[in-house]
């Protein structure tokens, strides 16, 4: 696996034919196989299949699986994180954006968008141990994820809408345990009432 990640590592390539193909729109592809089947169990034929890409033109602006998987990792790192600040922007303080963004998790997690699954979650789970490139990727998606509730919670404290003995660091690590559960709750097709967990969750600012 880190002989594939090394091989992974983005090139410069030479001038050449412009590329035929929306690139977002391929990663979108892509991003449905690796979310539903991991990564593991999808090869580069699923993934031109899904892409609707042939394979040498897979290889030629890829290089391998591994580097499919990095860039549409990235896709979907910058896709969550703009759905997931959007719906912070809604509230008016501190707690609304906070539940705000509660809410937009237990959205994610339910109906076709949660049976496919978070990828960090699955890349946590599958690849984390045996692949230090995913590793790393990973934990800097968490980490940015948790200091973005932990700063919504100094944000409601400071304008008193969440109590000033909360603890924004421990809290925002619960807060993210929580958002994650959901995330595999919804994988798993379980019933999920977004609202109704998000109240309990809400407790914990009380």
């Amino acid at each position: 696996m880190q002989k594939a990640a090394r091989r992974s590592q983005p090139t410069v390539r030479p001038p050449g034919r412009p590329r035929e193909f929306d690139m977002d729109v391929a990663l979108d592809r892509a991003l449905r196989v690796f979310r539903e089947r991991g990564y593991h169990a999808t090869s580069i034929g699923d993934l031109t299949a899904a892409m609707q890409l042939a394979t040498g033109s897979v290889y030629k602006a890829f290089r391998d699986k591994h580097a499919v998987f990095l860039a549409a990792f990235e896709r979907y790192t910058g896709l969550r994180q703009e759905q997931t600040r959007s719906a912070a922007r809604r509230g008016k303080n501190g707690r609304e954006r906070l539940r705000n963004v509660l809410l937009s998790y237990a959205e994610h997690s339910q109906g076709i968008e949660g049976r496919r699954g978070c990828l960090v979650v699955g890349s946590a789970v599958e690849l984390s141990a045996v692949d230090p490139v995913i590793r790393a990727r990973v934990d800097t998606q968490l980490k940015t994820n948790e200091d973005f509730i932990s700063g919504l919670i100094r944000e409601g404290q400071a304008d008193g809408s969440i109590p000033g003995h909360v603890d924004a660091g421990d809290t925002a690590r619960l807060m993210i345990c929580i958002t994650q559960g959901m995330r595999v709750v919804g994988k798993a097709r379980l019933p999920l009432d977004g609202p109704r967990l998000v109240g309990v969750a809400m407790k914990l600012l009380a």
